[in-house]
């Protein structure tokens, strides 16, 4: 089969999976969001903003790394290893930090949400790594069984049990119940299974050139939530839950787009990497059909945003109207811009996306503050538009000096 085919047949799988989950997340948001305040939301938020910035301080690039590689097996006992300890630390770290990370949001509602979230990444730790073989080896349909069963347990619980307990404690119990089904997923749908033997090369190999990809994830990171780090600091937990919800309600129909094709593009382009021509056509056309899906997707939200929140979400929500057009206009440039992103990844260049998810930050935090204390969540949505788009120029640049000069190493 060649690889064009595997890539479209990858795709409608990808797609498939991503339709079936984000119609149980459409209707998961739904339920919790006539269930849950603003503010509730608001105190999750501060639980996840926190569990996300301690992943990718000490994301190892283990995932990246092991597609990189031809010979993925010989490093599986050595990433469970690096895998394990990471969800200690991080785990640890939460539970010992929550009462401080608390008061500096002023929402005590978070400390109990904090101290349960720290059970996850102890939990993430012994997934069986060698699971990346299914995006590795294009195995598709294996991944959707794998990645729906867990996401169907963790959306039904977190719903149930949401509704008995009117908390948001609820979605971190569905959380915790699809990272145990998909531990167990793990070792059942996919070989070798990892042993505690640790080879010390390949440890610090994974270390080592995981580094680039840990310095784009915490850029990534900071992009993407230092707009909410500063509105749930200078705003409040209610306003921090209005702009979250606005952010993924009008980011998530269209990112779902660009994630789908990077996670099939990406060991598609790892394999073609070496003929630059067929690499550069590939992505032309990969760019062409996330553009053409992207600003469909962001004109529907860009022109009905009230109708869609009073719809879904409901009276209470309608202070997201406003930001609903912007952040739709910032999922569509990201959408595009991102394309990107396997394409540096799949040619061993994560430095460029470490270089350019830094000047996304800057573009965003230099104008927040003011913007933020003039316009109130607003002044957010305006923040993360510019820093997107100050990163499209670079985005082009290194995209064009991956075709024009011999970039793999």
């Amino acid at each position: 089969m060649g690889y064009t085919r595997a890539a479209v047949k990858g795709v409608s799988w990808i797609t498939v999976l991503r339709v079936t989950t984000r119609a149980l997340s459409f209707i998961k948001t739904i339920v919790l969001a006539r269930v849950l305040l603003p503010s509730q939301f608001g105190a999750y938020g501060v639980a996840l903003l926190v569990l996300g910035f301690l992943e990718v301080m000490t994301e190892t690039g283990v995932n990246v790394i092991l597609i990189q590689e031809k010979e993925t097996d010989r490093y599986i006992n050595s990433a469970w290893i690096v895998s394990i300890i990471r969800g200690i630390i991080i785990s640890l770290v939460i539970i010992i930090m929550a009462p401080f990370i608390a008061s500096f949001f002023h929402s005590p509602d978070s400390i109990k949400l904090l101290y349960v979230i720290g059970i996850v990444p102890f939990l993430r730790g012994f997934i069986n790594p060698s699971v990346i073989k299914f995006q590795k080896e294009l195995r598709f349909q294996q991944e959707f069984i794998y990645r729906f069963t867990i996401f169907f347990l963790d959306a039904s619980i977190a719903i149930i049990a949401t509704l008995i307990l009117r908390d948001p404690l609820g979605i971190i119990i569905g959380f915790i119940a699809g990272v145990i089904a998909e531990i167990v997923l793990s070792y059942i749908m996919v070989k070798p299974t990892p042993i505690l033997n640790i080879n010390k090369e390949y440890f610090m190999k994974i270390i080592h050139r995981g580094k680039w990809v840990t310095g784009s994830g915490i850029f990534n990171y900071l992009f993407h939530n230092a707009d909410n780090i500063i509105v749930g600091r200078l705003l409040g937990t209610t306003s921090l839950g209005i702009y979250q919800m606005g952010y993924s309600f009008s980011m998530l129909p269209i990112t779902e787009i660009a994630d789908v094709f990077a996670r099939v593009t990406f060991p598609v382009y790892v394999k073609i990497s070496e003929d630059k021509k067929r690499l550069q056509a590939a992505f032309i056309k990969t760019t062409l059909v996330i553009a053409l899906l992207a600003i469909f997707i962001g004109s529907i939200l860009i022109l009905f945003p009230k109708e869609i929140v009073l719809f879904v979400l409901g009276d209470k929500w309608m202070p997201v109207i406003p930001i609903l057009p912007i952040l739709a206009v910032f999922g569509v440039i990201r959408a595009i811009s991102g394309s990107s992103s396997a394409l540096f990844l799949a040619v061993g260049k994560q430095e460029y996306l470490t270089i350019i998810t830094f000047i996304s930050i800057l573009g965003l935090i230099i104008p927040i503050f003011p913007l933020v204390l003039h316009f109130g969540i607003l002044g957010a949505a305006y923040s993360a538009l510019i820093g997107s788009v100050v990163a499209v120029p670079f985005y082009y640049y290194y995209s064009l000096k991956i075709f024009t000069k011999n970039e793999r190493h």
